[in-house]
């Protein structure tokens, strides 16, 4: 009912647009995107088809066949693209073998590909799709890429090779994997600047929040998708793992475990909503830890998960703010008003997930309830789903967003919460960071039907 209510309204106030604002009732575009348009479509295309709506996924594959255009002059964001377009139109054609999915998720790769045309081949986080010339953020340490944006390219870059025969996709990848492996890691820490013409780190800041996080999420996920055959990723993880321990990890007075952020050496005891994901990807690669380590990594995700699940139940609206600090005597709570905002993230309920299906704790459904309960009666308006400006304040002062990942992640990974673990098992599927699924490529064939199970 929630994804219908999303879809709906995007459907009627803003359909082929990026996304909706559902209050004013109309299209929303992010520059992210330049002038793609239909992220909220090319988003929710898997969730639409895991939730049988049959119709509205037949909608909008007709909305893809005949609208969705690369061949736009602008500005992209090369990971939110990738993570959204690439990795939509990629579970949607596992899911439902309908070719167009494939062909357009490798006509948009081809034109990613020019991102990489930088003396160390690390991508430059921005690129106009037209005429190939890339850029990084002007705000990013010296010049550099986002460790998470060129982190997060793998998985999608993999599938691409595997669909289009073509290996270049697939080699680009594996190519920023040489970069990072030739580097001296401070502390066994990846920095989150790497500046692509000199192949050498920015300023050494360390997050496994914003500006880091998927790229940790990756290295695990590369290794769990290979059928367990990518030991360079799986070991890159492990060890990323031992030095996060080490360094980041902290318990606060009251006994919340949370993850620092990392600057030159200093702590910054706060942590980002986004950080949250960790929870579910300790959890998650605790099967292939050394194995007195397994319930070690299980227990890192269920301390994770219970801090992230305090962050949500010390506001107004039990829903977590977008960073949480631990000092000046405070604990899992945002501090300054910049921090306050909730926008229908989904990481806290990723990790619920994960941890449900690991361990089938009932608590963690409990704790995915109170989050249903809470964007119902906050985030729920006339037009759709709003996000908030001020988790710990008595009214809602709404964003006027409905983000496009609140349809691919945030419901999709409350569906799964609920649903049979058999429903796209770990065994068979390995969720990107925008929680599209992708098939595990069997070591033992090559043929595209087992991978399709």
């Amino acid at each position: 009912q929630m994804m219908k209510h999303a879809w709906d309204n995007y459907k009627r106030y803003a359909w082929g647009l990026n996304e909706l604002k559902p209050i004013s009732k109309q299209g929303h575009s992010s520059n992210l995107f330049g002038n793609i348009q239909g992220a909220t479509i090319v988003d929710a295309l898997d969730t639409l088809y895991i939730m049988e709506m049959k119709e509205e996924f037949k909608e909008a594959k007709e909305w893809v066949e005949k609208n969705l255009d690369f061949n736009v002059n602008a500005e992209i964001s090369v990971f939110e693209v990738n993570i959204r377009f690439v990795g939509g139109l990629l579970s949607a054609y596992y899911l439902s073998g309908e070719e167009v999915f494939r062909k357009k998720a490798v006509e948009l790769g081809e034109k990613l590909l020019p991102a990489f045309n930088t003396p160390t081949g690390i991508p430059w986080a921005l690129l106009n799709i037209k005429s190939g010339i890339g850029r990084n953020w002007p705000w990013a340490s010296g010049g550099s890429s986002i460790l998470a944006e060129f982190g997060t390219l793998h998985l999608e870059f993999v599938h691409l090779s595997h669909l289009s025969g073509n290996p270049v996709f697939a080699e680009k990848v594996m190519n920023i994997r040489k970069v990072l492996n030739r580097l001296d890691k401070p502390e066994g820490l990846y920095p989150n600047y790497l500046n692509p013409s000199s192949g050498q780190w920015g300023q050494h800041h360390v997050s496994i929040g914003g500006l880091g996080d998927s790229f940790y999420e990756y290295l695990l996920k590369a290794w769990l998708m290979s059928d367990k055959t990518d030991e360079d990723g799986k070991k890159m993880y492990y060890d990323a793992v031992q030095a996060i321990e080490t360094h980041l990890i902290r318990k606060s007075s009251g006994g919340l475990m949370y993850i620092a952020e990392w600057k030159g050496g200093l702590l910054e005891h706060k942590m980002g909503h986004l950080t949250c994901f960790a929870g579910g990807m300790f959890a998650l690669g605790a099967d292939g830890a050394p194995s007195d380590k397994t319930g070690h990594h299980i227990e890192l995700g269920a301390e994770i998960a219970r801090t992230c699940h305090e962050s949500y139940d010390r506001t107004r609206m039990k829903l977590g703010p977008e960073a949480f600090r631990f000092d000046g005597g405070v604990e899992a709570i945002a501090t300054r008003q910049n921090e306050k905002y909730y926008i229908l993230r989904p990481e806290v309920i990723e990790t619920y997930m994960y941890m449900w299906r690991l361990t089938h704790d009932p608590k963690y459904r409990q704790w995915g309830w109170e989050a249903v309960e809470a964007l119902e009666k906050h985030c729920r308006v006339d037009g759709g789903y709003s996000g908030i400006r001020d988790v710990y304040n008595n009214h809602e002062s709404h964003d006027d967003v409905q983000q496009s990942f609140f349809l691919s992640e945030t419901l999709k990974y409350l569906y799964l919460l609920f649903s049979e673990d058999d429903l796209l098992p770990f065994e068979h599927w390995v969720f990107n960071t925008e929680a599209h699924p992708f098939p595990v490529l069997r070591k033992d064939d090559g043929n595209k039907e087992e991978n399709q199970k």
